[in-house]
C-alpha cells in the first residue's frame, strides 16, 4: 500500500443518528496480521451542535428575510443597544458559529452564503417585516462604523450587501399596507398580480400604482378647471 494511502478519510455526508447525536464516518489504512485493512471508525459530534444546527435551519426557514452582518469592534453596550433596536423592531438577532450556519444552509440547500460565513457573525431574522432588519441595520451602521453588511436572503435568495442597503429603503409593512389601501380601486388583476409577487417587486408595484392615481387625479383636476 502507498504511503499516501495511509492517511485518514472524512465522509461528506454525515448521517443523522440515534437521539440527537450525528456520526461521521473515518476511513484509515490499518495492518492487520500482515494485511491491510480499510477501517471504519465512528465519530460522534455534539448533541448540543445538532440542536444548534435545527434551531438557525428553524429560523432560516421562518424568515422571509435574513440580515448576515460582521460586529467585530463593537463593544458589548453597543451590541445590546443594537439588540434592543432589533428586538423593538421584532427581529431575532443572534451572533452564530460559521460552521453550523453553514451546516444548516447546506441542509435546506441555500447558495451563496458560504463565502461570507468567515469571522464574527450575527445573523438578523425577520418573520414579520422583510424589509425591517435592512433598515435598522442600515440606520445603525450611521453611528456606529464598525457594524458591517456581509450579505442576506430574500425568500430564501441570496442577497448581496448593496442589496441589503437597497432594502432599507423601501417602506415599512404598515406603508405598503397603507398604499394598498390608497390603490385598491385599481383594476383585480393588477393587484392580485401584486399580491403573487416577490416582497421587493410587491413594494415597487405599489408604489408606481400609488404615483398613477396621483397622476390621475391631477389629470382630472385640470381637465375640470380647464
Amino acid at each position: 500500500m502507498p504511503a499516501e494511502a495511509k492517511h485518514k478519510y472524512e465522509s461528506t455526508v454525515p448521517p443523522r443518528l440515534g437521539a440527537g447525536v450525528v456520526f461521521s464516518l473515518m476511513w484509515s489504512w490499518e495492518k492487520s496480521s500482515g494485511l491491510e485493512v480499510l477501517k471504519e471508525v465512528r465519530k460522534s459530534v455534539p448533541k448540543e451542535k445538532v440542536e444548534a444546527v435545527a434551531e438557525i435551519r428553524a429560523r432560516l426557514e421562518k424568515a422571509p428575510a435574513v440580515v448576515l452582518t460582521n460586529y467585530r469592534g463593537i463593544n458589548v453596550a453597543t451590541m445590546t443597544r443594537l439588540r434592543k433596536q432589533m428586538r423593538e423592531a421584532g427581529i431575532d438577532y443572534k451572533v452564530v458559529k460559521n460552521t453550523l450556519a453553514k451546516r444548516a444552509l447546506d441542509e435546506m440547500k441555500i447558495a451563496g452564503l458560504d463565502e461570507f460565513l468567515e469571522g464574527p457573525t450575527a445573523i438578523a431574522f425577520s418573520t414579520v417585516d422583510p424589509v425591517a432588519p435592512a433598515r435598522v441595520i442600515v440606520s445603525f451602521m450611521k453611528d456606529v462604523k464598525e457594524l458591517e453588511i456581509k450579505a442576506g436572503l430574500l425568500e430564501k435568495r441570496f442577497v448581496s450587501a448593496e442589496g441589503v442597503r437597497a432594502l432599507a429603503d423601501l417602506p415599512s409593512r404598515e406603508v405598503l399596507l397603507a398604499r394598498v389601501a390608497g390603490v385598491f380601486v385599481s383594476p383585480l388583476s393588477v393587484f392580485a398580480s401584486l399580491l403573487s409577487a416577490p416582497m421587493r417587486n410587491v413594494a415597487y408595484g405599489l408604489e408606481a400604482l400609488r404615483k398613477q392615481r396621483e397622476s390621475e387625479g391631477e389629470a382630472q383636476g385640470a381637465t375640470t378647471a380647464s
